[in-house]
């Protein structure tokens, strides 16, 4: 089910969102839908990072390129 969200945007950030999806060929509320998407997903992972961090130094592995030698 769909539901309205109203959101209070500054007229340059308007401008913006209007040129982009002009741009890239997608209505304002399917670029601003997929902007929230790809944010919550990034900040989720991010989050995820964070927890998990300390148990892989724990482990060892200190950068993404100790894990890339582990796997490849």
């Amino acid at each position: 089910m769909r539901e309205v969200l109203s959101i209070s945007i500054d007229k340059t950030l308007k401008k913006k969102v209007e040129k982009a999806a002009k741009m890239f060929h997608l209505t304002k509320s399917e670029l601003i839908k997929k902007a929230i998407e790809k944010y919550i997903a990034h900040e989720e992972l991010r989050e995820l990072r964070n927890i998990l961090v300390p148990y892989a130094e724990k482990a060892g592995y200190l950068s993404d390129e100790d894990i890339f030698k582990e796997i490849s």
